[in-house]
Parts: structure tokens; sequence; C-alpha cells
């Protein structure tokens, strides 16, 4: 009788200590979820310096030409109408060599975007101050 009292306690000690093992696993199942979708929105952010690229240029590079026609034309610009405007000839290697230094730079989210295929403009430019609160108009029906 004895040890039947003693198999169902220690039966029963291991159906809890199972039941707290799968909350915990559960519960680091979901913290590794959390974790990856706050690192999956950290992507989606610039990075703060030392990123590798300067948020600086040099002047009178290739880049810092781009950067300057786009804030003189204050939109973005096609790849083509960058070269021909900075006085470069519009061929694949020219194409190939902006095009890739622009988009190291929206890669890291420093200084170019890329609003569409080889459609390039500044981060300054999307960076436009959105109001907090809807205008005091919202929901009023204008009829």
């Amino acid at each position: 009788m004895q040890r039947m009292y003693l198999r169902r306690k220690l039966e029963a000690k291991v159906a809890d200590q199972q039941r707290k093992l799968g909350d915990l696993e559960r519960q680091l199942a979901e913290g590794r979820a959390y974790l990856a979708g706050l690192q999956d929105s950290l992507k989606l952010l610039p990075q703060e310096g030392g990123s590798g690229a300067p948020e600086t240029l040099r002047e009178g590079s290739d880049l810092a030409k781009a950067r300057d026609l786009l804030r003189k034309e204050g939109k973005p610009l096609h790849i083509d109408e960058l070269l021909k405007r900075m006085g470069k000839e519009v061929t694949r290697n020219g194409r190939g060599a902006l095009g890739g230094n622009l988009g190291s730079y929206v890669r890291k989210g420093l200084i170019f975007t890329r609003p569409g295929p080889n459609l390039f403009g500044l981060v300054e430019f999307e960076a436009q101050p959105q109001p907090e609160e809807p205008p005091a108009t919202f929901g009023l029906s204008t009829a």
C-alpha cells in the first residue's frame, strides 16, 4: 500500500514537472518569435553611426554630385537622368557603378533611398514631418 502511495506521488510530481517544462518551452518559443519580430523591425530602420558607410560624402565625388542634384530637383530621379545631369555617359557600366554605390547607401538606410527600380531619392525627402493628430475636421461630414 505504501509503495502505491509513493508511486502515485512521484507520478504526480513527474506530471507537474512536465507541465511546468511545457509552459516554459511555450514561453521560450513565444519569446523567440517576439525577438525575431523585433529584429525584423530593426532592419527597417536606418543604422546609427558605425554602419561602415559615412553619413557625409566627399565633396566632388559622384555620390556627392548625385545628392546635390537630387536636392536641387527636390524629388527622386532615374539613374539615367542622374548620369546625364552629372555630364557622364549613360552606359551599362556607368549605371552599374553609380547604381551600385547608391544602392550600398540605400541598403544601410543612409542618405539615399530607392523608391522604384533605378529611381533614387534622398532620405530627407521621406523625413517630412507627419502630423501627430488628425485635423480638427477629421470625420466630419462635408455634405
